[in-house]
């Protein structure tokens, strides 16, 4: 049961979350926003994982885990330098 009041709320998180990736008063906001979807895209997983009694999608959470915080250092850099891959032409 306590599961399912889990689900509930990190559902209503997200609904939260993505009105901030949309109305986001600035970028940083947004990105926050969207890193935070990921962690909560991973709490559901584990969650459902948990609901199920398998270990079955620990490489699922891993692989959400990777791909949100090469999103988040990409839209870090890029709002940071304007460019996400540095290009040295003087070498």
């Amino acid at each position: 049961m306590l599961i399912y009041i889990a689900l509930g709320g990190v559902f209503i998180s997200m609904i939260g979350l993505f009105y901030r990736v949309i109305k986001g008063p600035s970028i940083a906001d947004r990105v926050i926003a969207l890193d935070s979807i990921g962690i909560s895209l991973i709490s559901i997983v584990g969650l459902v994982s948990v609901l199920l009694r398998t270990s079955d999608y620990l490489e699922v959470i891993l692989l959400i885990g990777i791909l949100a915080f090469i999103g988040t250092v990409a839209f870090s850099k890029f709002i940071e330098k304007g460019e996400i891959i540095e290009r040295d032409r003087n070498k």
